[in-house]
């Protein structure tokens, strides 16, 4: 259904939610079967907690289905909603931060000094910046950025389709080799897989090359130029001094997360609630003095009304389905399938980032770590098939290549990525239409720089 959005005429949002909540209700109308087979490790855990005993005392005559429909309801969903927030308030506080520097006409500075209306040097312009912020940003705020800029560039609505898709592209080539630059290398980062020098030194070369090459293949056919759109002026009660205030202060908000990461250990999306407060009180102090139709279109509520809302619903539903799957074992089962089917690193990590074009990479790289623990260089001695083993230690070739193959497989498909998922909600992409004009030159970089890594490790 949400593939099939345009001929339908129905929301993706809404078969997004549909498909979330459905999955959640057969989990826990199908408890009973699903959950004695052992498939969730949290279900063992949870027996054995103090929630479990405290319910056991006040539901003495519970049977097991009881205790299931407790665990899922009240337990399991609770704690997937939590993370799924996690991402949305980072979403909409992106979004809502763009949309202010957009109605400041922030991005005129950048736009203004983008001289070429050559299609070609356009596309490979916006790539380059996409792929080199994404590294310092992340793919999902640097999408939305770089969207908000073309919005600005191009007028025409196929034209926009095309470079934002190359744009998630690149944002995903680029976030896979820094350990800040996607939710999963953020992942592998924290839980010891990877350290933030090997990432960069070793994959920096592979995420190059995945989006060079679709570039370089689809250059070529890249012919004509564009006209910009005519600028209105709405923003003329803006003065140059409040323009560049909200400009540089949005960027620098967005910029800040990785760092109040760092210094904090709270949730990157803290970081970007805390930049979205600070803005905000700088707009509505810029304008509390002027006459209140101005300051009224000027404020965050004004802007709230042009936040893509039903992005946010269906990430909500995607990520909720998906939760649903790993609650009940499925990606469990998805990962031991592939370990004893494929049994080689190399092709274990591009089925990942296949799958991860349709299964959310965060939750993939979340059941490899569970299913493959890292090996001390202790262990390492008295392992029969040590060769195979020193693939999972710190740094090894197994971490290092599922953060490239996770973070690039997801622009296969546009709902594989949070930065696809993103740009198609900003610019209503039709999914038919990304897979075939898209989907196969990612899926060719995506290849390449596969290949690119498994030859860096031969040399």
């Amino acid at each position: 259904m949400i593939a099939l959005e345009t001929p339908l005429k129905i929301d993706k949002a809404a078969s997004a939610m549909l498909m979330g909540v459905v999955l959640w209700i057969i989990f826990i109308l199908g408890a009973k079967e699903i959950l004695p087979m052992g498939l969730s490790e949290s279900w063992n855990a949870f027996q054995n907690s103090t929630d479990f005993q405290s319910f056991m005392q006040s539901h003495p005559n519970g049977g097991f289905e009881d205790e299931a429909n407790y665990f899922i309801g009240e337990y399991e969903i609770l704690k997937h909603i939590g993370s799924i927030s996690e991402i949305l308030f980072f979403l909409l506080a992106a979004m809502i931060i763009v949309e202010l520097i957009d109605k400041y006409n922030g991005f005129k500075l950048i736009t203004d000094r983008i001289k070429t209306q050559s299609k070609v040097k356009l596309l490979w312009i916006l790539c380059i910046i996409t792929f080199l912020m994404s590294a310092g940003l992340d793919n999902l705020t640097t999408t939305i950025v770089l969207i908000a800029l073309v919005r600005k560039l191009i007028p025409e609505k196929k034209d926009r389709w095309f470079f934002a898709s190359m744009i998630v592209v690149s944002s995903n080539a680029g976030g896979v080799w820094s350990p800040i630059g996607d939710v999963t290398t953020i992942m592998l980062w924290i839980g010891g897989q990877i350290t933030a020098l090997n990432i960069i030194k070793n994959v920096v070369l592979p995420g190059t090359i995945s989006f060079i090459v679709p570039l370089l293949i689809i250059s070529p056919f890249v012919k004509g130029t564009i006209k910009r759109p005519e600028e209105n002026n709405i923003n003329s009660d803006v003065t140059p001094f409040e323009q560049k205030l909200v400009f540089f202060t949005g960027i620098c908000s967005l910029l800040f997360v990785p760092v109040f990461k760092s210094f904090t250990h709270l949730p990157p999306f803290m970081g970007r609630l805390l930049g979205l407060a600070i803005i905000w009180f700088i707009t509505e102090l810029i304008h509390h003095k002027k006459p209140e139709h101005i300051r009224n279109h000027y404020t965050v509520f004004a802007v709230l009304k042009k936040v893509d809302i039903p992005t946010v619903f269906f990430f909500l539903g995607i990520l909720m389905g998906v939760s649903a799957l790993q609650s009940a074992g499925h990606l469990k089962i998805l990962s031991v399938f592939l370990n004893e089917k494929l049994g080689n690193v190399y092709a274990i990590d591009i089925a990942i980032g296949v799958l991860s074009s349709i299964i959310d990479n965060v939750l993939l790289v979340a059941a490899a770590i569970g299913t493959y623990g890292i090996v001390s260089p202790a262990d390492l001695s008295h392992m029969a098939d040590a060769t195979y083993a020193s693939n999972f230690l710190q740094n090894g070739t197994f971490w290092e290549f599922l953060a490239y193959t996770s973070g690039t497989g997801g622009s296969i498909l546009i709902i594989g990525s949070a930065a696809g998922v993103a740009a198609m909600g900003m610019e209503k992409i039709d999914f038919i239409w990304y897979l075939k004009k898209i989907s196969i030159l990612a899926f060719i970089g995506y290849l390449a720089g596969a290949g690119t890594y498994y030859l860096q490790t031969l040399i």
